[in-house]
């Protein structure tokens, strides 16, 4: 079981402005799955792993595949009051859910 969540490269977050951003995507996305995956995921460890995509376009189409195989997703943007306008798309969370359908989705992804 994992979760990965994806933040857009082309923003240019500071540190601290990327880690808010990918804890919204984790709190989210796990609050919104179903309890057998979370609890499975809280039972495991809670693996994650933080991915980049180059633009929202990008975020989009990974909503699309996570909606289309089933699994739990948040859409992160922002709320404005530092860095980024509001309603800046920043970062997407997929699952948990088992690693092989969070691979499906974004295993082609690089690393943060």
């Amino acid at each position: 079981m994992k979760q990965a969540i994806v933040a857009r490269a082309d923003l240019g977050m500071s540190a601290g402005k990327l880690a808010a951003q990918v804890a919204h995507g984790a709190v989210g996305a796990m609050l919104k799955s179903p309890t057998g995956p979370r609890q499975r995921w809280l039972d495991a460890g809670q693996k994650k792993v933080v991915l980049r995509v180059s633009d929202e376009a990008a975020i989009t189409a990974l909503a699309v595949e996570a909606t289309d195989a089933g699994i739990a997703h948040r859409v992160i943007r922002d709320a404005g009051h530092t860095e980024l306008a509001a309603s800046t798309v920043t970062v997407i969370a997929i699952g948990p859910a088992e690693d092989t359908a969070i691979d499906a989705i974004t295993g082609d992804l690089r690393l943060w």
